[in-house]
């Protein structure tokens, strides 16, 4: 009896991985990426209090600190590309079948790409820690795809410059010279439209196009310096190049790539007290606490005529029939994490411009100003300015008595008596009439 013998299938051929996937997962791009993330980390929370709450400080801490990620990704780019340098390993490089071009960027790309991912995790824990703070608006994300390709552009020049420069110093050299340049590049008005790094305007943010032009120039002319270094055909660069120019001129013709906030030049008000109280639209979700702050001026005000329709909040001089909110903004002060801190030194500011600004005024026409002020919202620390004055010379302590005595007659007033008297005293002080201003 005869065995007949099977031949066994031939084993499958083992599977290559692509060279990217393994410089992508090991190594130094990984660390790259997480050394952004932790950048960020450390520049973004010391200034919390002024940020959290407003989405339009969020995306404008985040861009701003573009100032110092620009120039780190571009450190980090050339330590990657003096890699084989260090490693001493560059003649046996150069005898890889590989492309001088493709060797180059399968190095490049994967720091870029976690730089990359190092900046949008950033962005979405500086987005999730500012969310339940906010009080108005939405969030302003336009910045970051312009932002995200200028990360990746500066690690791929900074690449080139590791591979072509000699000195173990060039990645922090690189950084400082980046650093340096992007603050000099912010005052130049011809460069300024194409420098990633420019503070964003508060109430303007670009139109749809700007990311895509500013990607197009930073992204081209990493790309140009990329191919005129290492391709073999080092005309192909002028593609690229072209491509920048052309962004180029798009961000620097036309009405330009910003465009005002709507929301930032709009109020919100709540008419139901006299004067009507309105805040910037993009806070609108304070509004209650505003008009919780000013309700014991509104209160006292109910019946008195003269006064100004509304209290604004508009970040420039009011209009004629208004008078000037304190602003909630820059967060820190008045706005803390969507709460508003020193309600009574906030009521007493916005007593103030009730009377608006006549310039130098007489004795008897302060003396009615402090009067009204401590009847409507005295400040918080009217105990000390009295102390001081007391223990001051003759003429502060006459002073402290006039004042005593002016605060008193006005407190002491029958309400329709006081409220006669307020109407007088603000439709005197509304024409500038220090003649009119009803003595105490």
């Amino acid at each position: 009896m005869t065995t007949t013998t099977v031949p066994a299938a031939p084993e499958a051929p083992a599977r290559t991985r692509h060279p990217l996937r393994a410089e992508a997962l090991r190594g130094f791009p990984p660390l790259a990426g997480a050394a952004v993330l932790l950048l960020f980390g450390a520049l973004l929370p010391p200034s919390a209090d002024t940020w959290q709450g407003d989405w339009a400080k969020t995306a404008a801490q985040l861009h701003t600190a573009l100032v110092i990620a620009l120039p780190f990704a571009a450190a980090a780019g050339c330590w990657q590309g003096g890699r084989e340098r260090r490693r001493r390993t560059e003649e046996l490089w150069d005898t890889a079948v590989r492309a001088p071009l493709t060797r180059l960027l399968v190095s490049a790309l994967p720091v870029a790409l976690w730089v990359a991912v190092g900046y949008l995790l950033a962005v979405g824990l500086t987005t999730l820690t500012s969310w339940p703070y906010v009080r108005g608006d939405h969030p302003y994300l336009s910045l970051v795809p312009g932002d995200t390709a200028a990360l990746m552009a500066a690690t791929l020049v900074g690449h080139v410059v590791g591979r072509a420069a000699r000195t173990p110093l060039a990645a922090p050299l690189l950084g400082v010279a980046g650093y340096a340049g992007l603050g000099t590049a912010v005052y130049q008005d011809a460069v300024s439209p194409l420098n990633p790094a420019v503070p964003a305007v508060d109430g303007f943010w670009p139109v749809w196009w700007q990311p895509l032009a500013m990607a197009a120039w930073t992204l081209g002319l990493a790309f140009a310096l990329t191919l005129a270094y290492a391709a073999r055909r080092r005309a192909t660069a002028l593609l690229p190049l072209a491509a920048a120019l052309a962004a180029a001129l798009l961000l620097s013709t036309g009405s330009g790539p910003w465009r005002p906030d709507p929301l930032a030049h709009r109020q919100v008000c709540d008419t139901s007290t006299t004067p009507a109280v309105c805040v910037n639209a993009r806070y609108s979700g304070m509004l209650p606490q505003v008009r919780a702050a000013l309700s014991g001026v509104t209160g006292k005000l109910h019946g008195v005529r003269s006064l100004p329709a509304r209290w604004s909040d508009r970040g420039t001089e009011p209009r004629a029939d208004e008078a000037a909110l304190p602003m909630l903004t820059p967060f820190g002060w008045y706005a803390v994490r969507g709460r508003l801190m020193k309600p009574e030194q906030y009521a007493w500011e916005a007593v103030a411009s009730l009377r608006g600004d006549c310039g130098k005024e007489p004795e008897r026409v302060l003396l009615a100003d402090d009067a009204v002020q401590a009847y409507l919202a005295p400040s918080p620390l009217q105990r000390d300015f009295d102390a001081d004055d007391a223990k001051g010379d003759a003429a502060a302590r006459a002073r402290l008595r006039a004042s005593q005595a002016a605060r008193a007659k006005l407190a002491g007033m029958d309400e329709q008596r006081r409220r006669t008297w307020l109407s007088a005293y603000f439709a005197a002080r509304a024409a500038c009439d220090a003649e009119g201003v009803p003595s105490l």
